[in-house]
Protein backbone atom coordinates (compact mmCIF):
# COMPACT_ATOMS: atom_id res chain seq x y z
CA UNK A 1 0.00 0.00 0.00
CA UNK A 2 1.35 3.40 -0.86
CA UNK A 3 0.05 6.78 0.11
CA UNK A 4 0.11 10.29 -1.24
CA UNK A 5 2.53 12.67 0.49
CA UNK A 6 1.64 16.35 0.66
CA UNK A 7 3.77 19.18 2.06
CA UNK A 8 1.78 21.31 4.53
CA UNK A 9 4.55 23.28 6.26
CA UNK A 10 3.21 26.68 7.38
CA UNK A 11 -0.13 25.89 5.63
CA UNK A 12 -2.04 24.06 8.39
CA UNK A 13 -5.69 25.05 8.18
CA UNK A 14 -8.19 24.62 11.04
CA UNK A 15 -9.67 21.69 9.09
CA UNK A 16 -6.28 19.98 8.74
CA UNK A 17 -5.56 20.61 12.41
CA UNK A 18 -8.79 18.80 13.28
CA UNK A 19 -7.94 15.91 10.96
CA UNK A 20 -4.50 15.57 12.55
CA UNK A 21 -5.99 15.68 16.02
CA UNK A 22 -8.41 12.87 15.06
CA UNK A 23 -5.50 10.90 13.53
CA UNK A 24 -3.46 11.12 16.73
CA UNK A 25 -6.48 10.36 18.93
CA UNK A 26 -7.41 7.36 16.76
CA UNK A 27 -3.87 6.03 17.19
CA UNK A 28 -3.56 7.06 20.86
CA UNK A 29 -0.40 8.93 19.90
CA UNK A 30 -0.71 12.16 21.91
CA UNK A 31 -2.01 12.66 25.42
CA UNK A 32 -4.08 15.83 25.15
CA UNK A 33 -6.00 17.87 22.62
CA UNK A 34 -3.84 20.89 23.42
CA UNK A 35 -0.67 18.90 22.70
CA UNK A 36 -2.17 17.65 19.43
CA UNK A 37 -3.12 21.19 18.38
CA UNK A 38 0.39 22.44 19.08
CA UNK A 39 1.96 19.51 17.21
CA UNK A 40 -0.40 20.02 14.26
CA UNK A 41 1.05 23.52 13.79
CA UNK A 42 4.43 21.80 13.35
CA UNK A 43 3.25 19.50 10.51
CA UNK A 44 5.60 19.45 7.53
CA UNK A 45 4.13 16.64 5.45
CA UNK A 46 1.12 14.36 5.69
CA UNK A 47 0.36 11.07 4.02
CA UNK A 48 -3.14 10.17 2.87
CA UNK A 49 -4.30 6.66 2.08
CA UNK A 50 -6.37 5.67 -0.95
CA UNK A 51 -9.52 6.82 0.86
CA UNK A 52 -8.05 10.28 1.57
CA UNK A 53 -7.63 9.58 5.29
CA UNK A 54 -4.45 10.80 7.03
CA UNK A 55 -2.19 7.82 7.67
CA UNK A 56 1.19 9.52 8.24
CA UNK A 57 2.53 12.80 9.55
CA UNK A 58 5.96 14.35 9.92
CA UNK A 59 6.41 17.31 12.25
CA UNK A 60 9.34 19.61 12.92
CA UNK A 61 10.22 22.10 15.62
CA UNK A 62 13.15 24.50 15.45
CA UNK A 63 15.62 23.74 18.26
CA UNK A 64 19.23 24.26 19.21
CA UNK A 65 20.74 21.10 20.65
CA UNK A 66 23.65 21.68 23.04
CA UNK A 67 25.86 19.22 21.15
CA UNK A 68 25.46 21.08 17.85
CA UNK A 69 24.85 24.66 19.00
CA UNK A 70 23.23 25.23 15.61
CA UNK A 71 19.54 25.68 14.73
CA UNK A 72 18.04 22.47 13.36
CA UNK A 73 14.55 21.08 13.08
CA UNK A 74 13.79 18.35 15.60
CA UNK A 75 11.88 15.89 13.46
CA UNK A 76 9.14 13.45 14.49
CA UNK A 77 7.36 10.99 12.26
CA UNK A 78 4.29 8.90 13.03
CA UNK A 79 2.61 6.31 10.82
CA UNK A 80 -0.73 4.60 11.29
CA UNK A 81 -0.10 0.92 12.18
CA UNK A 82 -1.78 -0.11 8.89
CA UNK A 83 1.09 1.33 6.83
CA UNK A 84 4.06 0.44 9.01
CA UNK A 85 6.60 -2.06 7.71
CA UNK A 86 6.11 -1.09 4.06
CA UNK A 87 9.45 0.70 3.51
CA UNK A 88 7.81 4.13 3.54
CA UNK A 89 9.87 5.65 6.38
CA UNK A 90 12.79 6.84 4.27
CA UNK A 91 10.80 8.18 1.27
CA UNK A 92 8.53 10.07 3.67
CA UNK A 93 11.48 11.54 5.61
CA UNK A 94 13.18 12.54 2.35
CA UNK A 95 10.04 14.43 1.29
CA UNK A 96 10.04 16.25 4.64
CA UNK A 97 13.71 17.20 4.22
CA UNK A 98 12.96 18.50 0.72
CA UNK A 99 10.01 20.60 1.94
CA UNK A 100 12.02 22.16 4.77
CA UNK A 101 15.07 22.75 2.60
CA UNK A 102 12.93 24.52 -0.01
CA UNK A 103 11.30 26.62 2.71
CA UNK A 104 14.67 27.68 4.13
CA UNK A 105 16.07 28.44 0.67
CA UNK A 106 13.31 31.04 0.19
CA UNK A 107 14.04 32.85 3.46
CA UNK A 108 16.33 35.92 3.46
CA UNK A 109 18.43 33.98 5.99
CA UNK A 110 17.89 30.26 6.63
CA UNK A 111 16.50 29.55 10.09
CA UNK A 112 17.89 26.00 10.17
CA UNK A 113 20.86 24.07 8.82
CA UNK A 114 19.06 20.70 8.71
CA UNK A 115 17.09 18.08 10.64
CA UNK A 116 17.81 16.05 13.75
CA UNK A 117 15.97 12.82 14.44
CA UNK A 118 15.92 10.84 17.67
CA UNK A 119 15.14 7.18 16.93
CA UNK A 120 12.84 6.29 19.82
CA UNK A 121 11.50 3.19 18.04
CA UNK A 122 13.82 0.33 19.06
CA UNK A 123 13.11 -1.64 15.89
CA UNK A 124 14.05 1.33 13.68
CA UNK A 125 17.09 2.11 15.81
CA UNK A 126 18.27 -1.47 15.28
CA UNK A 127 18.08 -1.04 11.51
CA UNK A 128 20.28 2.06 11.56
CA UNK A 129 23.45 0.78 13.18
CA UNK A 130 25.80 2.41 10.66
CA UNK A 131 27.32 5.75 11.60
CA UNK A 132 26.43 7.25 8.22
CA UNK A 133 23.61 6.38 5.84
CA UNK A 134 24.46 7.99 2.49
CA UNK A 135 21.23 6.99 0.75
CA UNK A 136 19.10 8.51 3.51
CA UNK A 137 21.56 11.35 4.11
CA UNK A 138 21.64 10.92 7.90
CA UNK A 139 24.73 10.75 10.12
CA UNK A 140 24.91 9.55 13.72
CA UNK A 141 25.71 12.31 16.25
CA UNK A 142 25.34 10.56 19.61
CA UNK A 143 22.64 9.59 22.07
CA UNK A 144 19.81 11.63 23.50
CA UNK A 145 19.19 12.03 27.24
CA UNK A 146 16.66 9.16 26.74
CA UNK A 147 19.53 7.00 25.45
CA UNK A 148 18.12 6.93 21.90
CA UNK A 149 20.42 7.23 18.87
CA UNK A 150 20.32 10.62 17.19
CA UNK A 151 21.01 11.39 13.55
CA UNK A 152 21.36 14.62 11.59
CA UNK A 153 21.01 15.54 7.94
CA UNK A 154 22.12 18.92 6.68
CA UNK A 155 20.48 20.97 3.98
CA UNK A 156 22.44 21.31 0.77
CA UNK A 157 24.74 24.32 1.04
CA UNK A 158 23.88 24.90 4.71
CA UNK A 159 26.17 27.45 6.32
CA UNK A 160 27.12 27.27 9.98
CA UNK A 161 25.96 30.14 12.14
CA UNK A 162 27.90 31.50 15.12
CA UNK A 163 27.60 28.89 17.87
CA UNK A 164 24.62 29.43 20.12
CA UNK A 165 25.68 30.10 23.74
CA UNK A 166 25.61 27.15 26.10
CA UNK A 167 23.18 27.38 29.00
CA UNK A 168 24.84 27.31 32.37
CA UNK A 169 23.45 25.01 35.06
Amino acid sequence: MSFKITAVWKKVTPELKQELREFWERNQALATGEQADMRAEQAVCIGRDKDGKICAVGTAQLRILPRLRQPTYYYRQFFDPSIRGQQQTVPFAKRVVKALQEYNAKLPEAESIGLVVELQNKMLAGRYALAHHPEQGFTFIGYSPRNCPMFVTYFEGATLKPPAPLRRA
